[in-house]
């Protein structure tokens, strides 16, 4: 570990702690209420949100633990390696959208199987880090805001997260 990465994760904490408490310090601002006043809008948004993050959670649970999973991948995989994506990244690609600790653990059983300095490996990672979890995030964004007719919002997103892989995983190729 270099010496400014070492400083860095040592001290970035205690630095934006310090930093936020002057700041309010400077402008007359009461940190502590402030403090609270943010904690109870977490614990009202995550009381909010908890619903729908748990009917998330329970579908990708009872699709992967009823097998849908394995037949669905195996019937996209050759539709994707069409556009240079390997098929070992289906279940991760069907998944990345639903749950990040489900397709973490996908990831890391390909990283098992495959290797991480493979190809696969590589492309898996891009994979996991070009997209992201659609459905968790729309939850949440549209569980709080006003809007309700949700029309292109989750397509559109799903798009643009394939189309990422798409480009991800094509960019490894010249890695």
């Amino acid at each position: 570990m270099t010496p400014v990465v070492k400083f860095m994760s040592s001290y970035i904490i205690p630095i934006i702690f310090v930093t936020v408490l002057v700041l309010s310090f400077i402008r007359k601002k009461d940190a502590y209420a402030a403090f609270v006043d943010g904690s109870k809008s977490a614990v009202n948004l995550m009381a909010g949100v908890f619903p729908y993050l748990l009917a998330i959670m329970m579908a990708v649970e009872i699709y992967k633990v009823s097998g849908i999973s394995y037949y669905v991948s195996a019937a996209v995989g050759p539709v994707i390696e069409l556009v240079g994506i390997p098929r070992q990244l289906a279940e991760l690609i069907i998944i990345r959208p639903l749950s990040g600790a489900g397709s973490l653990t996908i990831l890391e059983n390909i990283y098992a199987t495959h290797g991480v300095d493979s190809f696969v490996g590589n492309a898996a990672s891009a994979v996991y880090g070009s997209s992201e979890t659609v459905f968790y995030v729309a939850a949440i964004y549209f569980s709080k805001s006003n809007v309700r007719n949700l029309r292109f919002a989750i397509p559109v997103a799903l798009l643009a997260t394939f189309v990422g892989n798409i480009v991800a995983v094509n960019l490894c190729r010249f890695i």
